[in-house]
């Protein structure tokens, strides 16, 4: 299965990106910009995994 290190690289980006938008929006003052920036990064790598994982 040649994409599983692809696959496993994507989750832990995905993990990381979670880890991000955790901490910024536990900020006084959240970036709103930061915060859509990491969201929709997150989201392109979930539909990248989910086509991964399809095959």
């Amino acid at each position: 299965m040649p994409e599983a290190p692809r696959l496993r690289s994507l989750e832990e980006r995905h993990a990381a990106l979670e880890r991000q938008i955790d901490e910024e929006d536990a900020r006084p003052r959240p970036d709103d910009a930061v915060l859509t920036r990491l969201k929709l990064e997150k989201l392109r790598l979930k539909e990248e995994m989910e086509r991964l994982r399809k095959g």
